[in-house]
């Protein structure tokens, strides 16, 4: 507790402060301060909002500047020189709470920044202070990094009673400490570019970090790696086609901040869901430059990507920002108008937090929703972006507190003619009460399918008590999704992800090893439903490193084998590790780093391969890349089911099986009997594939179903194998028996 002399002078500050927003004519008319020249400012227009260059009345050009700021009492506008020097320009104009004015003059690569003045009463949530320095929340473009001194914070952040440092305004310059924005001239139609537009039931993933992908790739040129024209380079676009992905899954791109207390630890944000500006390519990734040329860059990196049949979807992160509660740093929006953009408590001081990150923006709001939208169409009308993730989008969905599927947001994006035509992906969560919506997202979106994470995790770990919802998961998850017209593809099947083990770390550790990151191991999941194979971590036991090679086999084949659509994690293909960290958000080490040097050992190579054969095989078998949901029946006279589950014995499993303890499960696509025709109108016919699946410690013996389901069989993947034969496999009788080693996945083609 403060003592009473302290509790007195904090009660005279919020005083004096309460009525400081007076000053703000004061500030503008140049009491304060010297004045400094003013440039012409014209009226200009409240849209579009952000700085926007152009040719202004009498054909003069120049950069409109608009900024939304509902409850300010005063908007400055702030340029600065190479050298730092600032000048302080008020915008006059007011029209619909966007404050707004025209410079002749004014050219892109101006840096730029506002001061919003305004009353300072953190207990009604009100927190200007003109004495930060704020981004622009539509900068196109950010220069300079955000290192957190005490300056950039709105309050006294090292106020000796932390209970109350919130509320105590701090009057100290930010603007030397923190990054600008900077005007971008952005005339690029996109003529010349052609988007793959690959259907969702074709889509093959692979979730990756633009740093971390390219830092150690030895086909990229040094100057490049790390960079967005480091992903553009042809050696790692090669590895990508080679693989057969059709997509990449970019970690957060928006420009973002590191926590302070990473900063301090020597850390920083590694995987960047942190952002701060959602019209910006994260200036760190440029190698050509950060006063503007990110944009560029980031666009031609996306050409090089779609030239090879390659679609970009963002990681993007709209829950949140890196403001933090009332304790974080003034950045932007806690600025602007702190009451409109985010979630506050009851306590006004307090805000509300369903992302685990101290803050949510308050979507329900227009000027917010319009913030969030604005972006999105930029990112997919401007950038050239096939789609989005959206993380913990359940927090998007909320109204005023519980999550609402006719929610404004989920609303607006059903009807946008932009929006509602790109790829939709749904982190289906958050950290609030009632967050977990797995299933819940409305057609038009899909979701990453947390539960077909857990049963594969839990079928080759030996911890599933009966195979009911491994069916469900290698089939589309028909439980979750088979409602409202939704089709399989609106299951994103994923073993791993970036949060979490990788999957060679899945069949390493049984514990989360997460020292390096400075929180005493307590940060990432302990719920990690791994199996080390019998040996903590890296080992010389030749016998533990198969069973874990074939373990590794054994999850991409069935993630690529199942119903859905795949999501990868670069590196996955051919054995990264972390070391055992499950939260390596704040690695941006080798051990947050894809290690090209795998692919030089024949192990990990054969495992790349096995993967890109996988792929392949799943691009030209539409048996295994659905339209629709199986419905156990024949689709044609005298046809076949489309899918028939069969036990050991060969026989198809009746009700009780499903709930009998097993270890192994045998799965029939009928190529014969799929719903749909082609885009000319032909039926769809494909082979059938019988794949057995057995997890169990013990060879078991398979009998392979007989007529009518197949007269042969012949064996197109077999995971005991390290090294896989090539087609024509070995060719086996129906009704003959088959021993399946242990841990062991069989695909055989009908024939």
């Amino acid at each position: 507790m403060s003592s009473a002399a302290e509790q007195e002078a904090v009660a005279e500050q919020h005083a004096a402060d309460v009525g400081r927003g007076a000053l703000a004519s004061a500030v503008l008319n140049g009491t304060e301060r010297a004045p400094a020249p003013a440039p012409r400012v014209w009226p200009g227009s409240s849209t579009p909002l952000g700085a926007r260059y152009r040719v202004g009345p009498d054909g003069v050009a120049g950069t409109n500047f608009a900024l939304w700021a509902g409850g300010a009492e005063a908007v400055e506008l702030c340029l600065f020189d190479a050298d730092g020097t600032e000048l302080r320009v008020p915008l006059g104009e007011l029209t619909h709470e966007i404050w707004h004015g025209f410079l002749p003059g004014v050219r892109p690569g101006q840096r730029y920044g506002y001061r919003v003045h305004g009353r300072w009463d953190p207990w009604t949530g009100a927190r200007w202070n003109p004495a930060k320095l704020l981004l622009d929340p539509y900068a196109r473009a950010v220069d300079g990094e955000f290192t957190l001194p005490p300056e950039v914070y709105g309050h006294v952040r090292d106020w000796p009673d932390q209970q109350v440092a919130d509320t105590v305004r701090d009057d100290r310059d930010s603007a030397p400490f923190v990054p600008k924005g900077v005007v971008v001239h952005d005339d690029d139609d996109w003529s010349d570019d052609r988007r793959p537009k690959t259907p969702w039931s074709d889509s093959v993933i692979y979730e990756l970090h633009v740093r971390g992908f390219t830092m150690r790739h030895p086909g990229i040129p040094e100057e490049l790696r790390g960079t967005y024209a480091g992903l553009a380079h042809p050696a790692a676009i090669e590895h990508l086609t080679r693989l057969g992905v059709t997509a990449v899954e970019l970690l957060p791109v928006h420009q973002f901040a590191h926590e302070d207390h990473l900063l301090r630890r020597g850390l920083t944000n590694h995987w960047g869901y942190n952002s701060i500006g959602y019209f910006a390519p994260h200036a760190g990734y440029a190698a050509t430059g950060t006063d503007g040329q990110q944009v560029g860059e980031f666009k031609r990196m996306v050409r090089a990507l779609h030239a090879a049949g390659i679609e970009v979807i963002l990681d993007v992160v709209y829950n949140h920002t890196a403001e933090a509660g009332e304790l974080g740093p003034t950045l932007s929006l806690k600025g602007i108008d702190n009451r409109a953009y985010y979630r506050l408590q009851s306590d006004a001081r307090r805000y509300a937090d369903y992302t685990g990150c101290g803050n949510t923006l308050h979507v329900v709001r227009p000027q917010v929703l319009r913030l969030i939208t604005d972006s999105l169409r930029y990112w997919v009308t401007e950038m050239g972006v096939d789609g989005f993730r959206f993380d913990l989008a359940a927090a998007l969905a909320r109204s005023m507190h519980d999550v609402d599927m006719l929610s404004p947001f989920l609303a607006v994006i059903s009807q946008d003619p932009v929006l509602r035509r790109v790829k939709l992906i749904a982190e289906p969560w958050d950290v609030g009460s009632g967050g977990y919506q797995v299933g819940a997202f409305p057609p038009l979106w899909t979701e990453w399918n947390d539960r077909y994470r857990d049963a594969v995790r839990d079928y080759w770990r030996g911890a599933l008590p009966d195979v009911r919802d491994l069916g469900y998961r290698l089939s589309g998850s028909s439980d979750l999704y088979a409602w409202g017209g939704r089709r399989p593809y609106a299951s994103v099947n994923f073993v791993t992800a970036h949060d979490g083990f990788t999957l060679r770390d899945l069949v390493s550790y049984h514990h989360k090893h997460n020292e390096a990151n400075g929180e005493g191991n307590r940060d990432g999941t302990s719920d990690n439903r791994s199996w080390n194979c019998g040996a903590e971590g890296e080992t010389a036991d030749e016998g533990v490193n198969a069973l874990r090679r074939r373990q590794l086999r054994n999850l991409l084949t069935t993630l690529l084998l199942s119903t859905g659509v795949p999501m990868l994690v670069a590196g996955d293909e051919m054995g990264r590790t972390q070391g055992g960290n499950n939260n390596a958000y704040c690695q941006d080490n080798e051990t947050g780093w894809v290690d090209w040097s795998l692919l030089e050992e024949p192990a990990w190579r054969e495992l790349f391969e096995l993967t890109s054969r996988l792929i392949a095989l799943r691009h030209r078998h539409p048996v295994l890349r659905r339209r629709a949901f199986f419905s156990g029946q024949p689709h044609a006279v005298h046809g076949l089911r489309d899918l028939a589950w069969f036990g050991a014995d060969g026989a198809e499993m009746t009700e009780a099986d499903w709930f009998a303890p097993t270890a192994t499960l045998g799965m029939y696509l009928s190529g014969r009997d799929i719903p749909g025709r082609d885009e000319r109108g032909e039926p769809v016919v494909d082979d059938s594939f019988l794949a057995v699946l057995h997890a169990g410690h013990r060879p078991v013996e398979f009998t392979l179903p007989g007529r009518p389901w197949a007269e042969r069989y012949e064996v197109v993947v077999d995971t005991e194998l390290e090294e896989q034969r090539e087609e024509p496999g070995r060719i086996h009788r129906a009704g003959s028996t088959l021993v399946v080693p242990p841990r062991t996945v069989l695909l055989l083609r009908v024939r």
